[in-house]
């Protein structure tokens, strides 16, 4: 598994001049005259759980573990009762096998696979509706003041995104802190990613907020409401049946985060209105986009 690394406030942060996430690609602009920009990568990633082969993902590579760890435990694979005894990751063939003390039962799941809007792994199984039944999500406040602090800091932080773009992020957070941040050119691999540190590193989800880069979909609600995180923050938009679903399970939705405004369509008794809004101070240029993706 990838140690931690502490960069900043971070426990893992982007690391967007890495070799292999991103390369350099001539072209021509709108005048004709010749040009270089940084373009992600993106490469195969096949999880094994076990013995079996159960998706071939497209991912830019990096944490190849915790993607594979997170998407098996987001879509119910993997639950509290497996015991992981490995989780091995092969570079040459860019396969990674999730081995569990006991053979799980899941081939009933990928009968009922559907494909979903998403990118990237957009699959999502039919029977995930059902872990959110009866589910009951940690109570507790998200201050608007860590919201505001919290979007300041992630839009300004060095990331592929403002590198070269063509990519989601997804950080998680505790107060205004961010933790981890990771990203992916699929908005379900950088959430999963996170769900992978999480399970690695034996993280509990109270107290913790997710804020992401991308849609507010129904397949981002329930992979949050699945890692038992209260709380959803972008600075995009919301799909009905994503509002739909985080009113059912009591998740605090929060979308379309710019500057001093944003929109909550669920869960807004978590609120603190600690600040007001014209008190924020206006984001800084601080770190800007290279090109566009």
């Amino acid at each position: 598994m990838a140690p931690r690394e502490k960069t900043d406030s971070y426990l893992l942060a982007p690391k967007p001049e890495a070799e292999g996430l991103t390369r350099v690609v001539q072209g021509r602009d709108q005048t004709g005259a010749r040009v270089e920009i940084n373009v992600v990568e993106e490469r195969p990633l096949t999880i094994f759980l076990n013995a079996r082969e159960i998706v071939t993902a497209m991912t830019i590579g990096d944490y190849p573990e915790y993607l594979a760890l997170g998407f098996l435990r987001n879509q119910g694979m993997l639950t509290d009762a497996d015991t992981v005894l490995g989780v091995d990751y092969d570079e040459e063939s860019e396969a990674v096998v999730v081995r569990t003390k006991q053979v799980t039962d899941f081939e009933g799941k990928l009968e009922k696979k559907t494909r979903t809007s998403g990118c990237a792994v957009g699959t999502v199984f039919g029977d995930m509706m059902e872990g959110l039944e009866g589910m009951s999500l940690p109570a507790g406040t998200v201050k608007l003041s860590d919201i505001y602090a919290l979007s300041q800091v992630i839009n300004q932080t060095p990331s592929i995104y403002l590198t070269a773009g063509a990519i989601h992020g997804t950080v998680l957070c505790e107060g205004a802190r961010p933790l981890v941040y990771m990203e992916d050119v699929g908005r379900h691999n950088a959430v999963d990613k996170v769900a992978g540190w999480m399970v690695s590193e034996g993280v509990r989800a109270e107290g913790k907020l997710l804020y992401t880069t991308g849609r507010l979909t129904s397949e981002m609600v329930i992979k949050t409401a699945l890692m038992g995180i209260p709380a959803l923050v972008s600075r995009s938009g919301f799909t009905a049946w994503g509002v739909e679903i985080a009113q059912q399970v009591g998740l605090t939705l929060i979308g379309r985060m710019r500057g001093q405004r944003f929109v909550c369509l669920s869960g807004e008794e978590r609120l603190l209105w600690d600040v007001e809004p014209s008190e924020v101070a206006h984001e800084s240029k601080g770190v800007t986009r290279n090109n566009k993706g």
